[in-house]
């Protein structure tokens, strides 16, 4: 049971939430075919009829409901419920109660100021708020909210108060701010309190200089917070301590951070004790009061960025007594912690690489290429520790993540490190895991394994494309993974406020950058309709995975702006702008290919998002606009001579085919074209990014199965398998592993294959007209080259399974279908002429055929 696609949430600003739950049972082909919610405020006067809100029995078979009751109140938490009725008329008991409670929902609520400390943004260290308060009356339950210009960690009485890190998420500055609600009840004392902010620069005071400018962003200033701690008596009673004046403020040993290079730490500066009451603080300033960076401040309800996995050293070697090399087992995005002893003053550097050099010291030429360094006061990927000479002392730094393998850690004076010395933690949106798959290929297990590990590591409340060069939110990468995404994890937090940032960036005009968020950077480059789609195929893909039309019609207008845009400058339906297949293996597809056909693709998303929405008008326009570039894109690129699009390149007709721009009549013209050509190109990938969304599903999809597993399994140059033959432990951005330059050692954008797995080999699609898998389709495809695969997907439904494996000369396949949904299973030809569907109830289903 969720609310907003959250288990029991505190803090929404949404007026009208969305419910969504999925119903149990052991009985087979069962659906559901209507529900009721009830809503109350307090569960205990629900025997005595006290509800808020009855929506009714409403007949419906999906499991989905948006709040149209009396209307919700700020710092309130609400109760629900549901049942639900079978086709049988059987209704079945209330769940158990979840809950929800609203936050400030208007800006108007704010009690507390915008605060800092009076320092200019180039004063690199870091700075400490802290105010005492003494709380005399039994306390119900209380809650902290607080927005900051760039980062914070909020403590209550010396104890950090989340598990969450890097909050709030970043937006675009200077027109929206996120802010985050706590549970502080079981923190608060009665008699004297301490509440403690130490704000982190974050992206909101970019010091470091690189490409993109960030060190000029329109927003930067020194950061700021706003903070009010609400405290709800058993009196009934509300008090609010706010930000304000009164606070004190100075700075510690937090003496620079960047969230793209690193943090650097003077132990010797520490002040124990600062976020406890009864500290002395009268050398301590007062607060500035400052105007809010940005006029929006909403809500933060996704699932947060956290320290999901601790990681041990794998090995350690040493150099000297001043240099030592940890390897730390696999590449990932975080932190690495050091705990150590030495002298004061002892300088210790931990430098982050994904790979080493020949003598095995730390490589950082293939990651540090977009840096542009004033001086050598910011090393790239270098935390700096000064050590207080107090014994054992342990540094984590608070407000960055670096993408890395291996830790070098160096320091003016001898220290002795052993492999315990320092751990790393893998940090990311911890967003809960739906997918699973598992073959008997250990190498296709292992790109699977790759592809979420990159995933994970380009999510941090955005999509970016790596997480240790630029940490970019590129959107070509973001839409070429989503459903690899989505079938693997439950990201639709993520992606709608990903979507929203989109909104708050496009221009008047309806063009988007080409990374998001952006400074300003990126409207000038790489930002055609190859890149950009994201605007319509993201919320499409949400609405296909989830069966849920908020985010595309909260995306509309916006949608539409862009392809006006789109239209304006396009010739008779082509379209020429756009980046285009980035980073080929040899052949280069033209970008008026690709842009054309992404072009096609929005305005058909967008047909389709109108008539969904009961926009008639609008959906017969873009109707004939689809049809008008669909045949424009025929004149151009259709050659009747050599039947082949384009010049016949692997992209030119994967994505003729995956994007449905060839008429029927001839798909398997150009699917034959398509597998000849991977023939004639030594049966291996000759695409790049598009072409690698593209080439595994139009093969899968239109009979070559066989011939897309040969590629997604593939050991030798060019494949991913080529990848983890030489060590990956995620996706790379380049084919060949010693490129001169885009080398990142973990990248999303090849991710498709994450999903091609699920879809090809797995057989799981969703369907069209109904969306959110409440019908299945199920089109596993049987390579000959693979003796058993599985995969499972949770559903908005429930899990989804569907498993097959050779035995002697049978080929055994199972599959299981959530209560409430069906399953449409094609079954193998096996000499019979045409394809043969058949329909299945909920439940568990096995199938024997002969080897195929």
């Amino acid at each position: 049971m969720t609310v907003e696609n959250l288990v029991n949430p505190i803090g929404l600003d949404q007026p009208n939430p969305r419910f969504r739950w999925k119903i149990n049972s052991l009985e087979q082909a069962v659906r559901s075919t209507a529900f009721e919610l009830e809503f109350c405020k307090d569960t205990s006067l629900v025997a005595k009829g006290t509800f808020l809100h009855r929506t009714g029995k409403i007949v419906s078979p999906v499991g989905f409901y948006r709040y149209n009751g009396p209307e919700l109140q700020p710092y309130t938490r609400y109760y629900w419920r549901t049942r639900a009725w079978d086709q049988s008329g059987f209704v079945s008991a209330y769940s158990a109660w979840a809950s929800f409670e609203m936050g400030k929902m208007h800006s108007g609520n704010w009690t507390g100021s915008w605060i800092s400390d009076g320092n200019s943004k180039e004063e690199k260290a870091l700075p400490h708020f802290r105010k005492e308060f003494s709380l005399t009356k039994k306390i119900r339950s209380a809650r902290a909210y607080i927005a900051a210009g760039g980062l914070f960690e909020l403590s209550l009485n010396g104890k950090r108060i989340s598990d969450a890190w890097l909050e709030p998420t970043y937006t675009r500055y200077d027109r929206r701010l996120l802010y985050c609600t706590y549970d502080i009840t079981a923190e608060l004392l009665n008699g004297k309190n301490a509440v403690a902010v130490l704000l982190g620069n974050g992206w909101y005071n970019h010091q470091s200089t690189a490409v993109w400018n960030f060190h000029e962003a329109p927003w930067r200033n020194r950061p700021c917070f706003v903070l009010d701690i609400r405290v709800e008596y058993e009196d009934g009673t509300v008090e609010t301590i706010g930000s304000d004046r009164d606070w004190k403020t100075k700075t510690g040993p937090v003496i620079f951070s960047s969230i793209y290079t690193a943090e650097h730490y003077d132990a010797r500066l520490d002040m124990p004790g600062w976020d406890q009451a009864g500290f002395a603080d009268s050398s301590w300033s007062n607060s500035i009061y400052r105007s809010a960076p940005a006029p929006l401040v909403t809500a933060q309800a996704l699932h947060p960025i956290r320290r999901v996995k601790e990681l041990a050293a794998v090995s350690i070697r040493k150099f000297s007594d001043t240099v030592y090399v940890l390897d730390m087992g696999r590449n990932i995005s975080g932190v690495a912690s050091i705990r150590l002893k030495g002298k004061a003053g002892t300088i210790v550097k931990l430098r982050h690489s994904e790979r080493l050099y020949e003598n095995g010291r730390t490589d950082l030429s293939n990651i540090d290429v977009h840096y542009r360094p004033q001086d050598n006061s910011d090393p790239f990927q270098t935390d700096i520790f000064i050590l207080s000479g107090k014994g054992m002392e342990e540094f984590t730094p608070r407000f960055n993540y670096k993408g890395f393998q291996y830790v070098e850690v160096t320091a003016s004076e001898p220290i002795e490190l052993t492999k315990e010395s320092v751990k790393a933690y893998f940090m990311h949106s911890d967003l809960p895991v739906t997918g699973a798959v598992s073959s008997s290929n250990p190498v296709l297990n292992k790109i699977w394994a790759a592809t979420n590990a990159s995933y994970l590591s380009n999510m941090f409340g955005y999509p970016t494309d790596c997480p240790q060069r630029e940490k970019n939110g590129w959107t070509g990468d973001g839409h070429i993974a989503s459903e690899t995404g989505l079938f693997n994890f439950d990201g639709i937090t993520v992606y709608e406020k990903w979507l929203q940032d989109h909104l708050d960036e496009q221009q008047p005009n309806g063009v988007f950058p080409s990374i998001i968020p952006s400074n300003g950077w990126g409207y000038e480059w790489g930002n055609g309709p190859d890149w950009t789609s994201t605007i319509a195929i993201i919320p499409w893909n949400i609405y296909q995975f989830y069966g849920d039309t908020s985010l595309l019609a909260h995306t509309y207008d916006a949608l539409k702006r862009y392809v006006q845009y789109l239209e304006s400058i396009s010739k008779d339906g082509i379209c020429y702008w756009g980046l285009g297949d980035w980073v080929p293996v040899k052949s280069k597809t033209p970008v008026e290919f690709t842009s054309t056909a992404y072009y096609y693709t929005d305005v058909v998303i967008l047909s389709k998002a109108a008539r969904l929405l009961g926009k008639a008008a609008d959906a017969d326009r873009y109707t004939a606009l689809s049809e008008k570039i669909y045949q424009a894109f025929q004149q151009k690129f259709w050659n009747a001579s050599t039947r082949l699009y384009g010049s016949g390149l692997q992209t030119e007709l994967s994505v003729a085919l995956h994007w449905k721009l060839v008429p029927d009549s001839l798909i398997p013209v150009v699917a034959k074209a398509l597998a000849d050509r991977v023939v004639a190109d030594g049966r291996q990938i000759d695409v790049g990014l598009l072409g690698t969304k593209t080439i595994l599903n139009a093969l899968s999809d239109n009979g070559y199965a066989d011939l897309a597993y040969e590629l997604a399994s593939r050991e030798t140059f060019p494949s991913w398998g080529w990848w983890i033959k030489n060590g990956a432990t995620t996706l790379y951005e380049n084919w060949p592993i010693n490129a001169a330059s885009d080398i990142s050692m973990n990248h999303i954008m090849f991710g498709e294959i994450g999903a091609w797995m699920y879809k090809a080999l797995g057989g799981i699609k969703p369907v069209e007209a109904a969306p959110g898998f409440q019908v299945i389709q199920l089109e596993p495809n049987f390579p000959k080259k693979l003796d058993q695969f599985s995969c499972s997907y949770e559903s908005v439904w429930g899990k989804i399974e569907s498993a097959w494996e050779r035995k002697g000369n049978m080929l055994q396949y199972k599959v299981t279908i959530p209560p409430g949904a069906t399953g449409r299973l094609r079954i193998p030809s096996q000499g019979k002429a045409g394809t043969h569907f058949i329909e299945l109830g909920s439940g568990i289903h096995q199938f024997s055929w002969k080897n195929l």
